[in-house]
């Protein structure tokens, strides 16, 4: 350990992304607000829009997040009718989450997200996409130097949700 002086928190990348991210969350709510589902929520239906009939433990994987995290945002979700649960049809040991016409419908709406999101940085689209390229590098060599791929439940391997 060193005695090297305490670096602020401004000039902590670490509270940079922290404070950035829910500060993107506080414009977005609104319009989440308006669509009916919560930050977690539109995670969960991104995930599925781009895969859907993914299982509680692959949900969870793609958004680096736990299944206990994830569970009680797919009961609200089904709850309001934009997914459902069924026993997979190859194992049914396996249980998968599935967008309803509901849930599908939904996507097209969010277009207003990336829209405030590139109004409010004053970035133009090559920045948007160089800054989102670096972070997520920057993401991959923080999952590689501490295993946490290994960490989430494996996708397919979640039989209990």
């Amino acid at each position: 350990m060193t005695d090297a002086p305490t670096v602020p928190l401004d000039g902590q990348l670490c509270f940079s992304i922290y404070s950035a991210s829910l500060a993107i969350q506080r414009v977005y709510k609104p319009m989440l607000d308006a669509l009916g589902v919560t930050y977690t929520q539109y995670l969960v239906l991104s995930a599925l829009w781009e895969t859907d009939g993914l299982t509680i433990g692959a949900i969870g994987e793609r958004l680096a997040l736990e299944p206990s995290t994830i569970t009680p945002a797919v009961k609200r979700l089904e709850a309001a009718g934009f997914l459902a649960r069924r026993r997979s049809t190859i194992d049914e040991r396996l249980v998968e989450v599935h967008l309803t016409e509901k849930g599908r419908s939904l996507h097209p709406k969010t277009g207003c997200l990336t829209d405030a999101l590139l109004r409010h940085s004053g970035f133009a689209v090559p920045e948007m996409i160089e800054l989102n390229s670096r972070v997520q590098a920057l993401r991959q060599g923080m999952r590689d130097a501490t295993g946490a791929n290994q960490g989430l439940v494996a996708a397919g391997d979640d039989r209990s949700s």
